[in-house]
């Protein structure tokens, strides 16, 4: 007999699976959860995947995902597939998709570029110039970021 997880369903809401093992945490930083909101929120970690080796798992009720909350997911975990539950069934399955471009999500680690300057109001603008490893490219300086820059910034956001 196979080991099982047990953990109970969710009448509406959004479960988050096949997250690189030990990124759920940052998952829930980018959806601005902190267990304080009411909303039961379930994380495992580090459980077997066939196709991760390992992997987390992150199901929040009463919470649906944006575009802008997707994408940020699909950078820190690109292989995550998203499950949009109704009344206890899947409503919606797929799988984030890195963005070819990313607007207005991260700031550039460049303290110099011209989205940083007060008296600039232009949002930042990054292109994908590779996707594992992650690499993003300023489109105002160049600047490249890389996974672990991306981390940094991803804290920052919550």
């Amino acid at each position: 007999m196979g080991e099982r997880l047990i953990v109970s369903k969710i009448r509406d809401g959004t479960v988050i699976d096949h997250i690189k093992a030990g990124r759920a945490l940052e998952v829930l930083k980018i959806l601005g959860i902190s267990g304080k909101e009411g909303n039961i929120v379930a994380v495992v970690m580090n459980v077997s995947s066939k196709k991760l080796g390992r992997k987390d798992i992150v199901k929040v009720e009463g919470v649906e995902l944006g575009k802008e909350q997707v994408d940020l997911i699909a950078l820190i975990a690109p292989d995550a597939t998203i499950n949009i539950i109704r009344d206890y069934d899947v409503a919606e399955k797929y799988r984030v998709k890195v963005p070819e471009k990313i607007s207005g999500l991260l700031r550039c680690v460049n303290p110099n570029c011209i989205t940083n300057q007060p008296r600039e109001p232009i949002e930042t603008s990054f292109r994908v110039v590779n996707v594992s490893p992650l690499k993003l490219k300023c489109e105002y300086c160049g600047v490249v970021i890389t996974e672990e820059l991306l981390e940094k910034l991803v804290e920052e956001i919550a």
